[in-house]
């Protein structure tokens, strides 16, 4: 295993959590694990690693990215992990807000729709 590999996997657990990391791979095949690779030692171990910008940053510019390119089904898990990254309900809508100017109304509302659905379940699985 790479340094970077390490590295991507220990700030994936941090942000995203033990238990989504350890379902992610269970799941893992001989056919996804070259594509696991990549992201852990890419997305993981190199974008999100750095330093130059903080976790609350990085899950901010996530959020309005995955819903500026309508990439939707990512955001959920990228709620979720606003639990640990310190970005709070204030950001993520103003995320939104700016998606709604600069991409698109119907691609932020949509990602709110998502975005209240999960703070929805997590505040339920908080009880």
């Amino acid at each position: 295993m790479s340094d970077r590999h390490a590295q991507g996997m220990a700030i994936r657990r941090k942000v995203l959590g033990d238990d989504h990391v350890d379902r992610a791979e269970a799941a893992k095949t001989d056919f996804d694990a070259p594509f696991q690779t990549l992201i852990t030692e890419g997305a993981w171990g190199t974008v999100w690693s750095s330093d130059a910008i903080s976790l609350r940053e990085r899950s901010m510019l996530t959020l309005a990215l995955l819903a500026a390119t309508k990439n939707f089904d990512e955001i959920p898990m990228h709620i979720r992990a606003t639990a640990n990254t310190g970005a709070s309900k204030t950001d993520v809508i103003e995320a939104f807000q700016h998606v709604a100017i600069y991409a698109g109304v119907p691609a932020a509302n949509h990602a709110i729709k998502l975005a209240k659905q999960t703070y929805a379940e997590m505040e339920r699985d908080a009880s």
